[in-house]
């Protein structure tokens, strides 16, 4: 215990990784020249205005984003990239910290903080997480709603999705809570029962420029298997079909990973299954060809409906003599 302060405070400035408000201090039996002999002995330092580290040395990142929060005053929250950052949704810490008041309070500029304003700040807050933050679902709707485009905004979706962070059931619900969204027709899409299981961006781009496009049949995701003894999940599974699409989110695996994906292959073989693979460069620069890969592999087992999506597409027709 910190033997400046009184018994309460201090267990409150430790919930708040060692940050403290002059409220707060003044609210728990702290006078402001007390407050004021603390800062000028350098017992406290200034993190933001009116709000101070209870500790010497450079604050860490936790303390960093307790001093906004307060800063903002009553039910502040962290937001966007920044609860992101918190919740794991991203891997890396945002530039500039952001947090959400509700509506209609107005608040001075801080340094290094965007501030941002929502008519459901009671809704969107989590109920126990700490520093103060939005719900995951309202995260991720947030930061779809502010994406360049509309593949960007699915991106969020099918990040927190395939982090397992949430649902599509929970994004579901918290898009029908909100009376404005951009890019409303293509995440509802997204997160319609047709859709279930996709977890990446590039699994998605695989629906929307390869599968869909071309009429090939549904793949289905995320499909259970085994590999060295060990469950493992397929990225596309043609039921029916002996057909397995792997979608890799780079270039090669190096190393360890690329042989695992090799004895994954193997294993897939072993049990009368094919492994296709796919990366980026594929998707986004020869989506006609690859479904015209799929179709023919498709085609060894069974006949199959697809169809080219424009007249110089590779993707023939049942029956086509091309």
């Amino acid at each position: 215990m910190r033997s400046d302060i009184p018994e309460y405070l201090d267990r409150l400035a430790q919930i708040q990784h060692g940050v403290l408000s002059v409220r707060q201090a003044v609210a728990n039996g702290l006078g402001r020249d007390t407050v004021r002999t603390l800062v000028r002995t350098g017992r406290w330092q200034p993190l933001q205005h009116g709000v101070y580290a209870t500790f010497t040395g450079p604050p860490a990142r936790d303390s960093v984003l307790w001093a906004a929060v307060l800063r903002a005053g009553p039910d502040a929250m962290l937001s966007y990239g920044t609860a992101a950052e918190l919740q794991r949704l991203v891997d890396w810490p945002s530039q500039a910290i952001h947090i959400t008041i509700p509506e209609p309070r107005r608040i001075a500029a801080i340094p290094g903080v965007i501030v941002h304003h929502a008519t459901r700040a009671g809704q969107a807050v989590h109920p126990t997480d700490m520093p103060p933050r939005t719900r995951i679902t309202e995260t991720v709707l947030d930061l779809a709603e502010v994406a360049a485009n509309a593949e960007e905004a699915c991106g969020w979706i099918t990040r927190g999705i395939g982090r397992r962070l949430t649902s599509q059931e929970q994004l579901r619900r918290a898009l029908g809570l909100r009376k404005r969204m951009r890019f409303r027709p293509e995440i509802a899409e997204l997160l319609s029962d047709d859709w279930a299981g996709i977890h990446s961006l590039l699994e998605y781009r695989y629906v929307k420029w390869v599968e869909v496009p071309h009429s090939l049949p549904r793949g289905r995701r995320q499909a259970p298997g085994r590999s060295d003894g060990r469950r493992v999940f397929r990225d596309v599974l043609y039921d029916g079909y002996g057909l397995i699409v792997e979608l890799d989110g780079s270039a090669a695996h190096p190393g360890e990973g690329r042989w695992k994906d090799i004895r994954r292959d193997n294993a897939a073989v072993a049990s009368g299954l094919i492994t296709l693979r796919y990366g980026w460069a594929d998707l986004r620069a020869r989506p006609c060809e690859v479904a015209d890969e799929i179709s023919r592999a498709l085609r060894r087992s069974a006949p199959v409906s697809a169809k080219p999506c424009s007249p110089g597409c590779p993707v023939t027709l049942v029956g086509d003599k091309r």
